[in-house]
């Protein structure tokens, strides 16, 4: 498998881990990051000695989500902008896609694209720690990567709506009873439990468990691609308005926003 940057690939026997790692930006997401991370999610594809992958950070945070400093610059054409917005959506695609059963330890704060990693691994795990959110209404943008749907599939229509219209970031133990994280484990032996979870789905035979999996998250998703298609529009449309602007504005100084509506 090939080597990427802020990236580190670890096979453990049939088990194999992708690790974030840019702990300098605790693992902020640049658009070249997403276009990495979907290569490395696609090459599973052709991966028989993989029976399970697992998503971690290297880091005391999973992910702060994108790299808001890489707002600043030119802007690109506007069918540029748009065919770059969709990478997020391909990525979580290619982890959705990977045949193998897929499991994301959690540590610290997962928000924004941080939070939409996880929710599209099978089963995901974090430490007491562990905060998760989406933070992007409160820069004046949607949630977009076609995200909602399964965040909706793991917490449910209104907890989903309070996740996504709010951008609060909530605790290990709410989460846990909301059903985005299936357990919370000590930090001290995360890494061995993820692991251990990790091997118990790689001695199932592979080819049965690879066809459920696919069924479940086709039967599951089934309206996902039709109904989002256009997430990447609404992005576009929010980040013209005086609220994105503001939201961004404000981000940076560290203060609350002002939003108009405008």
């Amino acid at each position: 498998m090939a080597e990427h940057e802020f990236f580190r690939i670890e096979r453990n026997g049939v088990v194999t881990s992708v690790s974030i790692n840019r702990p300098e930006k605790r693992n902020a997401l640049t658009p070249e990051m997403l276009v990495s991370l979907r290569h490395i999610a696609e090459s599973f594809r052709e991966d028989t000695e993989t029976r399970a992958v697992i998503f971690r950070s290297d880091c005391s945070d999973f992910s702060i989500g994108a790299d808001i400093s890489r707002m600043d610059g030119a802007t690109p054409s506007v069918e540029l902008l748009r065919r770059s917005a969709e990478n997020g959506a391909l990525l979580l695609r290619a982890i959705r896609e990977i045949h193998q059963p897929t499991l994301c330890l959690v540590r610290g704060v997962a928000t924004g694209g941080g939070a939409c990693i996880p929710s599209a691994c099978d089963f995901r795990f974090g430490t007491p720690d562990t905060r998760i959110g989406y933070g992007e209404v409160k820069l004046g943008i949607n949630l977009m990567w076609r995200a909602l749907p399964l965040t909706i599939q793991a917490v449910g229509l209104s907890r989903a709506k309070q996740m996504v219209m709010t951008g609060e970031l909530f605790d290990a133990e709410t989460m846990r009873d909301w059903g985005f994280l299936d357990e919370i484990v000590d930090p001290k032996v995360a890494e061995d439990h993820v692991m251990a979870e990790a091997q118990k789905f790689a001695a199932l035979p592979p080819i049965a468990v690879q066809m459920i999996k696919r069924s479940a998250n086709a039967y599951a998703g089934a309206l996902d691609h039709a109904v989002m298609h256009a997430d990447s529009d609404q992005w576009l449309l929010a980040t013209m308005t005086a609220d994105f602007k503001e939201g961004v504005t404000a981000f940076r100084e560290k203060r609350s926003p002002n939003f108009q509506g405008n």
